[in-house]
Protein backbone atom coordinates (compact mmCIF):
# COMPACT_ATOMS: atom_id res chain seq x y z
CA UNK A 1 0.00 0.00 0.00
CA UNK A 2 3.10 2.37 0.93
CA UNK A 3 6.55 1.84 -0.48
CA UNK A 4 7.67 4.17 2.59
CA UNK A 5 7.79 1.62 5.80
CA UNK A 6 10.73 3.33 7.93
CA UNK A 7 8.99 4.41 10.83
CA UNK A 8 10.80 7.91 11.19
CA UNK A 9 10.10 8.24 7.27
CA UNK A 10 6.19 6.90 7.96
CA UNK A 11 5.78 9.33 10.56
CA UNK A 12 7.31 12.83 8.93
CA UNK A 13 6.21 11.95 5.05
CA UNK A 14 2.38 10.55 5.82
CA UNK A 15 0.94 11.29 9.30
CA UNK A 16 2.92 14.83 9.30
CA UNK A 17 2.17 15.85 5.75
CA UNK A 18 -1.41 14.52 6.04
CA UNK A 19 -1.79 17.17 8.96
CA UNK A 20 -0.74 20.38 7.26
CA UNK A 21 -4.46 20.70 6.01
CA UNK A 22 -4.83 22.11 9.49
CA UNK A 23 -2.49 24.95 8.45
CA UNK A 24 -5.32 26.39 6.07
CA UNK A 25 -8.69 24.77 6.92
CA UNK A 26 -10.25 25.63 9.98
CA UNK A 27 -10.83 22.26 11.56
CA UNK A 28 -10.49 21.98 14.92
CA UNK A 29 -14.09 21.22 16.26
CA UNK A 30 -15.45 21.87 12.99
CA UNK A 31 -18.32 19.08 11.93
CA UNK A 32 -17.90 19.15 8.67
CA UNK A 33 -18.20 17.17 5.99
CA UNK A 34 -14.28 15.52 4.34
CA UNK A 35 -13.98 13.38 1.33
CA UNK A 36 -10.44 12.01 0.98
CA UNK A 37 -9.91 10.87 -3.24
CA UNK A 38 -7.40 8.34 -4.18
CA UNK A 39 -6.79 7.84 -0.58
CA UNK A 40 -4.58 5.05 -1.19
CA UNK A 41 -3.34 3.87 2.44
CA UNK A 42 -5.69 6.34 3.96
CA UNK A 43 -3.51 9.35 3.60
CA UNK A 44 -4.66 11.99 3.86
CA UNK A 45 -8.10 11.09 5.23
CA UNK A 46 -7.20 8.33 8.45
CA UNK A 47 -4.88 10.63 10.51
CA UNK A 48 -6.79 13.90 10.05
CA UNK A 49 -10.22 11.55 11.37
CA UNK A 50 -7.64 10.57 14.38
CA UNK A 51 -6.62 14.28 15.08
CA UNK A 52 -10.06 15.94 14.57
CA UNK A 53 -12.56 13.42 15.39
CA UNK A 54 -15.52 15.55 14.84
CA UNK A 55 -14.74 15.40 11.26
CA UNK A 56 -16.78 13.24 8.69
CA UNK A 57 -14.44 11.31 6.60
CA UNK A 58 -14.65 9.73 3.58
CA UNK A 59 -12.32 8.13 2.20
CA UNK A 60 -12.69 6.80 -1.66
CA UNK A 61 -10.13 4.93 -3.92
CA UNK A 62 -10.78 2.96 -7.10
CA UNK A 63 -8.94 -0.10 -5.86
CA UNK A 64 -11.31 -2.41 -3.53
CA UNK A 65 -8.18 -4.30 -1.40
CA UNK A 66 -7.20 -0.64 -0.08
CA UNK A 67 -10.78 0.13 0.76
CA UNK A 68 -10.41 -3.06 2.71
CA UNK A 69 -7.48 -2.69 4.44
CA UNK A 70 -8.66 0.29 5.36
CA UNK A 71 -11.90 -0.92 6.59
CA UNK A 72 -9.34 -3.11 8.96
CA UNK A 73 -7.74 -0.47 10.35
CA UNK A 74 -11.36 2.24 10.94
CA UNK A 75 -12.50 -1.15 12.54
CA UNK A 76 -9.39 -1.76 14.63
CA UNK A 77 -8.89 2.18 16.12
CA UNK A 78 -12.78 1.94 16.85
CA UNK A 79 -13.66 5.22 14.61
CA UNK A 80 -17.18 6.56 14.11
CA UNK A 81 -17.82 8.41 11.43
CA UNK A 82 -15.86 7.60 9.10
CA UNK A 83 -16.63 5.36 5.95
CA UNK A 84 -14.24 3.46 3.26
CA UNK A 85 -15.96 3.53 -0.27
CA UNK A 86 -14.78 1.86 -3.21
CA UNK A 87 -15.13 3.99 -6.33
CA UNK A 88 -14.10 5.77 -9.28
CA UNK A 89 -14.43 9.39 -8.66
CA UNK A 90 -16.12 9.66 -12.59
CA UNK A 91 -19.07 7.28 -11.41
CA UNK A 92 -19.25 8.42 -7.85
CA UNK A 93 -19.80 12.05 -9.13
CA UNK A 94 -23.20 11.40 -10.63
CA UNK A 95 -24.49 9.76 -7.52
CA UNK A 96 -26.63 12.24 -5.27
CA UNK A 97 -25.60 10.90 -2.11
CA UNK A 98 -22.11 12.41 -3.09
CA UNK A 99 -22.02 14.67 -5.64
CA UNK A 100 -22.02 18.93 -4.24
CA UNK A 101 -22.30 17.04 -0.61
CA UNK A 102 -18.64 18.05 0.68
CA UNK A 103 -17.21 20.85 2.33
CA UNK A 104 -13.40 19.19 1.92
CA UNK A 105 -11.88 17.69 -0.70
CA UNK A 106 -8.55 16.72 -0.33
CA UNK A 107 -6.13 14.51 -2.40
CA UNK A 108 -2.70 13.03 -2.38
CA UNK A 109 -2.78 11.80 -5.92
CA UNK A 110 0.14 12.16 -8.25
CA UNK A 111 -2.30 13.62 -11.42
CA UNK A 112 -2.17 17.10 -12.37
CA UNK A 113 -3.95 19.95 -11.20
CA UNK A 114 -6.26 20.40 -14.11
CA UNK A 115 -7.19 16.43 -14.31
CA UNK A 116 -7.53 16.17 -10.18
CA UNK A 117 -9.57 19.08 -10.13
CA UNK A 118 -11.85 17.52 -12.97
CA UNK A 119 -12.20 14.12 -10.78
CA UNK A 120 -12.20 16.24 -6.78
CA UNK A 121 -14.31 19.29 -7.51
CA UNK A 122 -17.93 17.95 -8.51
CA UNK A 123 -17.83 16.62 -4.77
CA UNK A 124 -17.36 19.64 -3.37
CA UNK A 125 -20.54 21.88 -2.06
CA UNK A 126 -20.99 26.01 -2.98
CA UNK A 127 -18.78 27.39 -0.15
CA UNK A 128 -16.62 24.45 0.36
CA UNK A 129 -13.08 23.48 -0.69
CA UNK A 130 -10.69 21.50 -2.75
CA UNK A 131 -7.01 21.47 -1.01
CA UNK A 132 -5.01 19.33 -3.59
CA UNK A 133 -1.24 18.44 -1.73
CA UNK A 134 1.34 19.33 -4.24
CA UNK A 135 5.32 18.46 -4.03
CA UNK A 136 7.97 20.24 -5.89
CA UNK A 137 7.91 23.45 -8.31
CA UNK A 138 4.34 23.84 -9.42
CA UNK A 139 3.53 26.98 -10.29
CA UNK A 140 3.54 26.02 -13.83
CA UNK A 141 1.26 23.43 -12.82
CA UNK A 142 -1.10 25.87 -11.22
CA UNK A 143 -1.03 28.33 -14.27
CA UNK A 144 -2.09 25.30 -16.76
CA UNK A 145 -4.73 24.26 -14.23
CA UNK A 146 -6.87 27.54 -13.82
CA UNK A 147 -8.79 27.36 -16.53
CA UNK A 148 -10.17 24.05 -15.95
CA UNK A 149 -10.83 25.09 -12.02
CA UNK A 150 -12.85 27.78 -13.66
CA UNK A 151 -14.82 25.48 -15.80
CA UNK A 152 -15.88 23.68 -13.18
CA UNK A 153 -16.99 26.00 -11.03
CA UNK A 154 -13.87 26.65 -8.47
CA UNK A 155 -11.83 29.60 -7.87
CA UNK A 156 -8.02 29.61 -6.62
CA UNK A 157 -7.17 30.86 -3.42
CA UNK A 158 -4.14 30.79 -1.89
CA UNK A 159 -1.20 28.77 -1.92
CA UNK A 160 0.66 27.30 1.57
CA UNK A 161 4.41 26.03 0.65
CA UNK A 162 6.75 24.34 3.74
CA UNK A 163 9.33 21.85 4.00
CA UNK A 164 8.18 18.32 5.68
CA UNK A 165 10.53 18.60 9.11
CA UNK A 166 13.83 17.16 9.06
CA UNK A 167 14.05 16.69 5.36
CA UNK A 168 14.19 18.67 2.12
CA UNK A 169 10.87 17.92 0.83
CA UNK A 170 8.96 20.62 0.14
CA UNK A 171 4.84 20.08 0.00
CA UNK A 172 2.23 22.80 -1.29
CA UNK A 173 -1.03 22.81 -0.28
CA UNK A 174 -3.68 24.56 -2.59
CA UNK A 175 -6.92 26.04 -1.46
CA UNK A 176 -9.60 26.08 -4.33
CA UNK A 177 -12.72 27.53 -3.17
CA UNK A 178 -15.93 25.98 -4.71
CA UNK A 179 -17.86 29.63 -5.73
CA UNK A 180 -20.77 27.92 -7.91
CA UNK A 181 -22.11 24.48 -9.13
CA UNK A 182 -20.15 22.13 -11.00
CA UNK A 183 -21.40 21.37 -14.53
CA UNK A 184 -23.01 18.27 -15.06
CA UNK A 185 -21.01 16.66 -17.90
CA UNK A 186 -18.24 16.72 -15.43
CA UNK A 187 -16.25 14.36 -14.33
CA UNK A 188 -16.17 12.86 -18.37
CA UNK A 189 -15.84 9.90 -18.54
CA UNK A 190 -13.97 7.03 -20.31
CA UNK A 191 -10.65 8.38 -18.97
CA UNK A 192 -10.78 11.46 -20.33
CA UNK A 193 -9.82 13.63 -17.36
CA UNK A 194 -6.23 12.57 -17.62
CA UNK A 195 -6.19 11.78 -21.82
CA UNK A 196 -7.75 14.96 -22.63
CA UNK A 197 -7.49 17.78 -19.41
CA UNK A 198 -9.35 20.99 -19.82
CA UNK A 199 -6.75 23.73 -21.10
CA UNK A 200 -7.61 27.12 -22.14
CA UNK A 201 -8.50 27.89 -25.71
CA UNK A 202 -10.07 24.07 -26.99
CA UNK A 203 -13.49 23.58 -26.96
CA UNK A 204 -15.25 21.65 -23.79
CA UNK A 205 -17.09 18.58 -24.65
CA UNK A 206 -20.53 19.19 -25.52
CA UNK A 207 -23.54 18.10 -23.46
CA UNK A 208 -24.61 14.38 -24.96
Amino acid sequence: LTAITEYEDVITKHFIDSLALSRVMPLNGKKVKLLDMGTGAGFPGLPLKIAFPELEVTLMDSLNKRIVFLQEVIDALGLTGITAVHGRAEEAAAKTEYREKFDFCVSRAVARLTSLSEFCLPFVKQGGFFVPYKSGEIEEELAEGKFAIRELGGEFKKQYSFSLPNSDIERTLLVIGKTKQTPKKYPRGGGKPLKQPLLAGQKSDKKK
